[in-house]
């Protein structure tokens, strides 16, 4: 109960944010510094050093919830960016918040957020002990295999994932074997 009371507290949030007048505004430069940073940390996967990238990705979901608390996030460029920042956490309530983000992204006119969208709810229904059913998330533990399980591909078809901008299946296992081959390549481990 507790979780579908979360649930609708973050919906009511968006729909309120989401529903905030169209407005010609700029979007938040520092927030565009705090995603170029999130991005730039992420350029060689095979060679990221996790324990300093994640102290980094935890003072930029706290700079990017500031400048949400202070009012200074409004537009889908805005929301689509921190939308990343918290994908990178590790709660829970992480992912919900990205998705939030993600959402309020699209309403705004950011039509790429759709995907980002997907992405974040995959992350929270692996990280919730459930099956993802989009197929954007890929782990390659120690023994090598990228895998994307658990993956329910039952779920949403290749048209709903075209619509979220979510490669198709033959696509995403393609992808799958590139990763494992550039990780095996460099030597790297997890996704």
């Amino acid at each position: 109960m507790r979780f579908v009371k979360a649930l609708v507290l973050f919906a009511f949030a968006s729909a309120s944010i989401a529903a905030a007048p169209a407005q010609k505004l700029s979007s938040n430069r520092e927030m565009t510094a705090i995603f170029d940073a999130d991005q730039a940390d992420r350029q060689n996967v095979a060679k990221i050093d996790w324990p300093v990238v994640n102290a980094r990705d935890s003072e930029r979901r706290a700079q990017t919830k500031a400048l949400l608390d202070a009012g200074k996030l409004q537009t889908g460029t805005d929301f689509y960016e921190a939308a990343f920042v918290f994908q990178h956490g590790h709660e829970l309530s992480d992912y919900l918040l990205a998705h939030t983000f993600a959402v309020i992204a699209a309403a705004r006119g950011r039509k790429d957020a759709t995907w980002i969208a997907a992405a974040t709810l995959d992350r929270y229904l692996i990280n919730a002990g459930q099956k993802q059913i989009y197929g954007t998330q890929f782990q390659t533990p120690n023994n090598g295999k990228t895998t994307q399980e658990p993956y329910d591909r039952s779920v949403a078809s290749d048209a709903l994932r075209a619509a979220l901008g979510v490669p198709p299946l033959n696509e995403q296992e393609r992808q799958r074997q590139k990763f494992e081959a550039e990780l095996k390549d460099k030597g790297g481990s997890k996704r």
